[in-house]
């Protein structure tokens, strides 16, 4: 007889789907999930009703009436209280109810992912009215938000561990500074890690890319533990050289090959030569030995000294910059001769925030950075091994 109750409400829950379909089905859910608690209390206690047992954890002690907004309709569900536990960490809390609550905290996770990038509270609202049953308000959204914001900083000041390979790289995004529109400076950093697998080590905003700002950032990582690392590749932003010097002496830097190629064509005093000199560069970076290339730049200042001076000199000051990469393991050059793995991070970074177009201020940007970040970011760390590093 112990199972009639159990057996009754789940027939009625089996009776109200079958009589209504779906649209009873918050009141279904509602019987199951208060049944599902039954028993767990049940169990937790070790007895049945009645019983005596020495065995026996604590007394049942009646129910706590409590709502809870789901995305089948608002439940109110009679939570199961227990008392004369002796230890706090012997207290009840039904696991059914707390897999609801964390997938709860996920739907309140994409309503405020929904308001960072840019979708207005009304329609916040009607999209989880539609899908939910139920209504937010504004203030709802901002608790929500802020809750996000709490789960970002915590990402972005995590800690970190040995990092072989780090790249770093900087992008702009309008923002409204009082009544003025300035262009801030988004800074990423990317690690490859001693598994060999990609992660997204931090992002900041500042509303310049001076040193200051790189010497912060860089300053940051290390604080979170950042340690181990054998080379920093990265393009010659304003303030980065200084910075990494101060903050990361002694390790050794690899030039963006690409930016290179890029920078070179400024001095180039005729469009004639252009592709000439484009292919004399890629002599250079594609040298199988740090030897081959040495010899490649020499040729290739000699061949415009007279005709491009101005190349010639920035050439011999700028290229050995990018050739760093010749000092790590074969196996691991073709990655790290340029910041292109960081192209999918701006193209991704761009898509987003061409929509908003123009951010109020920098802490939103800072915000919807690092909530796209952090989706890439746990794809790479559970997905493929990136370098092998045995060759290490």
């Amino acid at each position: 007889m112990a199972h009639q109750p159990q057996l009754t409400r789940l027939n009625t829950a089996l009776n109200l789907l079958a009589e209504n379909g779906f649209d009873d089905l918050a009141s279904a859910v509602e019987i199951l999930v208060n049944e599902a608690m039954r028993i767990e209390r049940q169990e937790f206690l070790g007895v049945g009703p009645y019983e005596r047992s020495e065995a026996r954890r604590g007394h049942a002690n009646g129910y706590k009436s409590r709502s809870f907004k789901t995305r089948v309709g608002e439940l109110s569900l009679e939570v199961p209280q227990v008392r004369g536990l002796e230890a706090d960490q012997d207290r009840f809390y039904p696991s059914t109810l707390e897999r609801g609550l964390r997938s709860e905290r996920a739907l309140t996770m994409a309503v405020a992912e929904m308001y960072i990038n840019g979708v207005s509270t009304r329609k916040v609202t009607k999209v989880v009215g539609e899908l939910c049953g139920f209504k937010i308000t504004s203030t709802q959204v901002s608790r929500a938000a802020a809750k996000l914001d709490e789960e970002l900083e915590a990402w972005r000041t995590r800690k970190l561990g040995e990092v072989i390979y780090m790249y770093l790289d900087a992008r702009y995004e309008k923002v409204r500074v009082g009544p003025k529109v300035v262009d801030a400076a988004l800074l990423v950093a990317v690690g490859i890690r001693a598994d060999g697998k990609r992660s997204i080590l931090g992002v900041s905003v500042s509303l310049s890319e001076a040193e200051v700002h790189w010497r912060e950032f860089l300053s940051s990582l290390q604080a979170r533990g950042l340690h181990g690392l054998r080379c920093i590749v990265s393009d010659d932003h304003a303030g980065l050289k200084a910075a990494r010097r101060a903050r990361f002496a002694g390790v050794p830097w690899q030039r963006c090959q690409c930016h290179l190629q890029q920078n070179a064509q400024a001095y180039v005093p005729r469009k004639s030569m252009k592709a000439d000199v484009a292919k004399g560069l890629r002599a250079i970076f594609n040298a199988p030995t740090r030897v081959e290339a040495d010899r490649q730049l020499e040729l290739f200042v000699a061949k415009y000294e007279k005709t491009a001076p101005k190349l010639a000199s920035w050439a011999e000051e700028n290229i050995p910059e990018g050739l760093t990469v010749f000092d790590l393991p074969d196996a691991h050059q073709r990655r790290l001769r340029t910041t292109n793995p960081l192209e999918r991070l701006n193209r991704e970074i761009k898509r987003r925030t061409r929509v908003a177009s123009l951010f109020p201020n920098d802490a939103s940007l800072l915000r919807l950075a690092s909530a796209l970040l952090i989706e890439i970011s746990e794809e790479w760390e559970n997905g493929k091994i990136y370098l092998k590093m045995e060759t290490t």
